[in-house]
């Protein structure tokens, strides 16, 4: 308990500390993510939601997000929390199959999954849900039912992901002994088109690789950080960026803790070639419904990147899988699945 409070004492330090750093901006949304932030209690959230705007300007209408894990959810806590200014939160279901959760060592089962939402919806009309597809032995069919099965809750906003499995996991190692199947990325792409097909039906807007909204409701930190906007991030591990440099805070609790108490920014700063701007700039924008602005390329970057870029990008616009829109670079539907890759060919390497 001792940590956990001198750990929020220090984010709450940190915000103060780096100020300066937002004195011309105006803040439009407050995230608390990463880990599992909802183990904080709504006085703590509080605590540092009055941080920020003790040291920050911020627009009347913020958005303020919660991650949360189903299990983390019951009825008195997301009460409390819709009596607070988290007006959104974004909920880790992954699936609403059983042997899924169990495969992915998630703590939750199903029947708290749909309970978590059925209340929460009852409070909350700000909700995103994240799904996982890919995920070995699991077919189509149960694919299709799990995405039926969110649609039922009217969310208005999913977030969903091909599985990846991280070395020296539980998963990691079941694949490597063979007693389940590897990740297919043949059964990733099927399930990636039937998730595009089944949520523009349901009037959702692919407005990111991964995210998906109704009007209104896309995620304004998602889309700032895709829109390359200026972000702080506070605590361990935590990443900002401003446009001319990138930095990212020491994962250690204790070390970051000591460092804050101390007066010093546990920071890491990378300043950003010309090369890295523009190459952060199409990886981005190729993800999101917007696309690469062939105006912005050549202003920011000069005409060189630019037909640099549209040289590179022409053999993917005769596969079809780029097109060219009012002057901007997206990908088509059959390019999005490939969109990363693709991007990493427009880069631009010294």
């Amino acid at each position: 308990m001792k940590k956990k409070d001198q750990l929020i004492s220090a984010l709450a330090k940190e915000l103060k500390l780096r100020k300066d750093e937002f004195k011309n901006t105006t803040i439009e949304t407050i995230y608390f993510g990463g880990g599992t932030p909802s183990v904080l209690s709504v006085e703590e959230l509080q605590y540092l939601i009055d941080a920020v705007y003790l040291n920050y300007k911020v627009t009347d209408h913020p958005e303020i997000t919660l991650e949360a894990n189903p299990d983390d959810l019951n009825k008195a806590q997301i009460i409390k929390l819709s009596k607070s200014p988290i007006n959104r939160l974004s909920i880790g279901i992954q699936s609403f199959f059983e042997k899924d959760l169990k495969l992915m060592n998630r703590a939750h089962n199903a029947t708290e999954a749909k309970l978590c939402l059925e209340l929460a919806t009852q409070y909350f009309d700000n909700i995103s849900l994240d799904l996982i597809y890919g995920i070995p032995n699991s077919t189509n069919a149960e694919w299709l039912q799990n995405i039926q099965t969110a649609l039922s809750f009217g969310v208005p906003h999913i977030s969903s992901y091909a599985l990846t499995v991280e070395p020296k996991t539980a998963l990691a190692s079941f694949i490597k002994k063979g007693i389940i199947d590897n990740v297919d990325d043949d059964l990733a792409h099927d399930q990636f088109h039937i998730l595009i097909e089944q949520l523009e039906q349901a009037g959702f807007d692919h407005y990111e690789l991964s995210n998906f909204g109704k009007k209104g409701y896309y995620s304004k930190n998602n889309s700032a950080y895709w829109l390359g906007k200026t972000y702080i991030g506070i605590g361990p591990s935590a990443h900002s960026f401003n446009g001319e440099t990138r930095a990212w805070n020491v994962k250690n609790n204790s070390v970051y803790i000591n460092k804050i108490e101390a007066g010093e920014l546990p920071i890491e700063i990378e300043k950003l070639t010309k090369n890295d701007k523009y190459n952060e700039y199409v990886m981005t924008g190729l993800r999101t419904i917007w696309g690469v602005s062939l105006e912005k390329v050549e202003i920011q970057f000069g005409k060189a990147f630019l037909e640099y870029l549209l040289q590179q990008a022409n053999q993917y616009i005769n596969k079809q899988l780029l097109y060219i829109d009012d002057n901007n670079l997206k990908t088509t539907k059959k390019g999005k699945f490939l969109c990363d890759g693709i991007a990493s060919d427009l880069f631009k390497i010294i």
